[in-house]
């Protein structure tokens, strides 16, 4: 049992870890660049900025400014245009993110970057896609800026570049997503796991539909795709 909660909860790591990308070591030396090098990148660039559990990304438009596609909370509290333009902290982007709110918002190099090193079109590679017209990548971008509908897995920052860039909207991240969460319902450890976090509950909490139910249902959901 032990085994199987470890590996469980190495599994349920790599599920909450986004960053499942990030360039060797040798990649981002060729590819990154400092904020401070902006004037290197060219109209329509994907760049791409390495956060600690995921990778975010954004079409630079020329002129030190990018856009992205970001969650944020405060347009839906307030429509005051200098307080939503400000740098989007963690607190909002979090809560747009639950709420499924977000616009794609053309900010300064510095402010994409928020300190990290940007890397310049990996993806060229990593999908081994030509790229569009570096003309048509940015007013693609454009054309998008405001609202956009939103999803954590299914229409994020990479899907709106890959969209602008390729033509065709993907995210590697989400597919590296999935095929971990496939993992860890095939593997019937799983079953032991769920059921013995139910007799816990149950032993704690009582027996009740509220806690007997999900320790035999979940485990059975579990069995049947595994």
């Amino acid at each position: 049992m032990l085994d199987s909660l470890a590996l469980l909860l190495e599994k349920t790591f790599l599920l909450a870890h986004f960053n499942f990308f990030s360039p060797t070591a040798s990649k981002q030396e060729r590819c990154a660049k400092r904020r401070e090098d902006s004037a290197y990148f060219q109209r329509g660039d994907l760049l791409e900025v390495p956060r600690t559990l995921f990778t975010h990304f954004g079409i630079y438009l020329g002129d030190n400014r990018v856009a992205h596609l970001m969650p944020d909370i405060l347009p839906v509290l307030t429509s005051n245009r200098s307080q939503i333009q400000k740098v989007v902290t963690n607190m909002r982007l979090l809560l747009g993110v639950l709420y499924k709110y977000a616009s794609i918002r053309v900010d300064t190099v510095e402010d994409f970057a928020y300190g990290s090193p940007i890397l310049l079109n990996t993806m060229d590679t990593t999908l081994r896609r030509q790229p569009l017209a570096a003309e048509e990548v940015a007013r693609t971008a454009e054309k998008l800026i405001g609202h956009f509908p939103y999803s954590l897995l299914w229409n994020n920052c990479e899907h709106f570049v890959t969209l602008c860039r390729y033509g065709t909207a993907v995210s590697l991240q989400t597919e590296q997503f999935c095929e971990s969460l496939k993992s860890v319902i095939r593997d019937q450890r799983s079953v032991l796991l769920t059921t013995f976090i139910g007799i816990l509950s149950m032993f704690f909490l009582g027996i009740a539909p509220s806690t007997a139910l999900p320790t035999f249902i979940i485990p059975f959901i579990l069995w049947m795709a595994g």
